[in-house]
């Protein structure tokens, strides 16, 4: 089967931004660098201007890669839930504060990986990281009851906060346990009135 031809640059780019995405929620924005990255990607320094005009432009779209990846996880977590007939909100609570997130530092959300370095960022990556602080919070209100609903702020708050604080204490019993409970207050708190979706 012959290849469109823009198919193979379009995978280089993907593959480029795979690797960002990974790099930028494992060790922020600071350690996404371009040899770095291209290297990781086996490609060469001199390709990158081929598919980024700069930096910048490959953080937002690796600020993109890593909200969309983090999100299927959580979209598949909800439907597997769904399904056992438990409600949405559980499922997104009990997918971000799991062990598996703790553990995951350059695969989960990128929110969490890199909250307080956002405010620091150039103006095109802050609007980026904005924009992700926004889904997140639209995702939680999507799952809250109705009457909920104004609470979306502080959910995703204590999602984040208690994912930061929980890898600050290590992927060991102490910051498993921090996860724990603030799962338990989250669901004790706003699940009873969650929807089943």
């Amino acid at each position: 089967m012959a290849r469109l031809p823009n198919s193979r640059k379009e995978e280089t780019h993907d593959r480029i931004l795979a690797v960002a995405a990974r790099a930028l929620r494992r060790q922020g924005y600071a350690g996404v660098g371009v040899a770095d990255v291209m290297r990781e990607a086996g490609l060469t320094h001199g390709g990158f201007y081929a598919h980024f005009a700069s930096r910048e432009a490959l953080i937002v779209e690796a600020l993109e890669r890593a909200a969309r990846d983090s999100g299927a996880v959580v979209a598949e977590a909800v439907r597997a839930c769904s399904a056992h007939g438990l409600s949405s909100f559980r499922a997104l609570v009990e997918s971000y504060l799991s062990d598996q997130h703790l553990a995951a530092l350059d695969a989960g959300c990128p929110v969490a990986a890199l909250a307080a370095d956002m405010p620091r960022q150039p103006e095109s990556v802050r609007a980026a990281s904005s924009e992700r602080v926004r889904h997140l919070v639209h995702t939680v209100r999507s799952t809250l009851a109705p009457a909920l609903q104004s609470q979306a702020f502080a959910v995703a708050s204590t999602l984040v906060g208690a994912l930061q604080l929980a890898r600050a204490l290590g992927d060991n019993p102490e910051g498993r346990a921090a996860l724990t409970a603030a799962r338990q207050s989250l669901l004790e708190s706003f699940d009873s009135a969650s929807p089943s979706r």
